[in-house]
């Protein structure tokens, strides 16, 4: 931007493609010269993802109605559906989505390397809402540091978001740790009912258990083990906290990636928001799936307090999602960079079975979705 800003011709209008918007604005506004018009915009798809359709932002943020209009009329050959905000909009609805949900998957993957775990061959953690969690883990581990890194700490709206996911984290397993069953279940209860309001009860779950259960990395026992789901307590938790409504910000759904465009999927080809769009939605999927089923919401709030077995696991899911928390907040690249890959070391030989297996799952979610919202 130093180099050739000064040569941008006068009356000229510049924008950016990144899916960070505050660094890029700031950088246009530092080194621009105050007649160039700034309209900038972010496609919300992979780069191998056909772009009609798909949600294109439009920022005008330093423009005038007529400028803005000639960007419009030349993106319009992508046939994407513009959605207009301001930088700060795109930032916030960005991290809303995105950043807690790094969080929690990256504290999963954390937690189960201190406790020298594959998942995946241990009974409790197979079938059901448990297959989401391993699979979309290990998808964020087959991938490069950076791709998370850069939109959790350039990104100034994300860190009030995680440290808010690592104290509600916190704070759940200390009431879980005490046996306070009222003050828990309330605090799960009232959050659940915030975030996953009455209009929402008459709707179609967004997942369902013949998909859930189809996906597994390993066999399927017969009988499923009990768990308190601390990281979907807590990401309900964090969402009420904060005052985020998930499905006001379905706009980052991709549903170009379904087959129904006749689009292959792949991950290693996908841009940043490709990925993380996709991570989101299953996300709201799996804790819609606990906190709409009354039946299963009692039984995690009665283990929490009566079971230990998922104990250890919690204290360093616990430690985890503290130090990724720290990681962002200190703005430390190199910390983050170490943490990620020390763990994508541990998982690296199952990354080839992984990807196929989330591959077939996420197109499958994908497409069950379809009917659900409208596409």
């Amino acid at each position: 931007m130093v180099i050739w800003s000064q040569a941008t011709k006068q009356g000229a209008i510049v924008g950016g493609q990144t899916s960070c918007k505050a660094p890029e604005i700031a950088a246009f506004e530092k080194h621009l010269p105050a007649d160039v018009e700034i309209v900038s915009c972010h496609s919300l798809h992979g780069p191998n993802v056909d772009p009609r359709g798909q949600p294109l932002v439009v920022i005008r943020h330093r423009a005038s109605q007529q400028s803005q209009d000639l960007v419009e009329r030349i993106l319009s050959c992508f046939g994407s559906k513009h959605v207009h905000l301001t930088a700060e909009e795109h930032d916030s609805i960005t991290a809303d989505t995105q950043a807690v949900t790094h969080a929690a998957f990256l504290s999963m993957g954390t937690a189960w390397e201190a406790n020298n775990q594959f998942p995946w061959e241990i009974n409790r953690y197979v079938g059901g809402i448990e297959n989401v969690k391993i699979n979309v883990t290990l998808r964020i581990y087959s991938n490069k540091w950076h791709v998370y890194a850069g939109l959790a700490i350039l990104n100034p709206s994300a860190k009030k978001q995680i440290r808010q996911y690592a104290q509600s984290v916190t704070e759940l397993f200390k009431l879980m740790l005490g046996g306070h069953r009222e003050e828990l279940s309330n605090r799960i209860r009232t959050a659940g009912a915030a975030v996953f309001n009455a209009e929402r009860q008459h709707e179609d779950l967004l997942l369902r258990d013949e998909v859930l259960d189809r996906f597994s990395l390993g066999k399927v026992p017969s009988q499923k083990q009990p768990n308190n789901h601390l990281s979907l307590l807590a990401m309900v938790d964090c969402w009420w906290q904060l005052g985020i409504v998930p499905y006001d910000h379905m706009i980052c759904s991709t549903p170009a990636l379904q087959t129904g465009l006749g689009v292959q999927f792949n991950p290693r080809q996908q841009t940043l928001t490709g990925v993380v769009c996709q991570l989101f939605r299953l996300m709201l999927g799996v804790t819609e799936y606990l906190f709409r089923k009354p039946l299963l919401l009692e039984e995690v709030i009665t283990t929490a307090i009566e079971d230990d077995t998922f104990r250890s696991d919690d204290l360093e899911f616990t430690f985890a999602a503290r130090g990724w928390s720290d990681c962002v907040s200190f703005g430390d690249f190199s910390s983050y960079q170490d943490r990620f890959e020390q763990i994508q070391a541990y998982f690296a030989p199952r990354f080839p079975e992984a990807t196929r297996v989330g591959n077939e799952m996420i197109k499958t979610i994908l497409e069950k979705t379809e009917k659900h919202e409208g596409l």
